[in-house]
């Protein structure tokens, strides 16, 4: 599991920061208005991009508390419905933030 996690840490850095040059550094204010988001984000693969972080934050960032809690001592079987509870959390975690970026993108100008 462990490879899983220096491979979505890996894949964090390269995405945030992109994410961070693309809207602090070269926007004018170093912050985008909601309209420049709605336009930023109609963009087919700024769009695609935007979901691969959200994805990547959230899996990495769930993998870390189940490190966590294994370093605690929980038992193989607690395990099993640990991992179950944080697939779950994960996928409400990214199916709302598809949803709310689809809602923004589909604001259009």
């Amino acid at each position: 599991m462990w490879i899983w996690q220096a491979f979505t840490g890996l894949l964090l850095l390269v995405l945030l920061a992109l994410h961070m040059i693309f809207n602090h550094f070269v926007v004018e204010g170093g912050l985008r208005t909601y309209r420049d988001v709605v336009a930023y984000l109609s963009h087919p693969l700024v769009f695609a991009w935007e979901i691969a972080l959200l994805i990547v934050v959230t899996a990495h960032a769930l993998m870390g508390v189940r490190a966590i809690l294994l370093d605690l001592g929980i038992r193989p079987a607690t395990d099993r419905w640990l991992k179950r509870g944080l697939t779950l959390l994960a996928l409400g975690i990214i199916g709302y933030g598809m949803w709310l970026s689809w809602l923004i993108r589909s604001r259009g100008l």
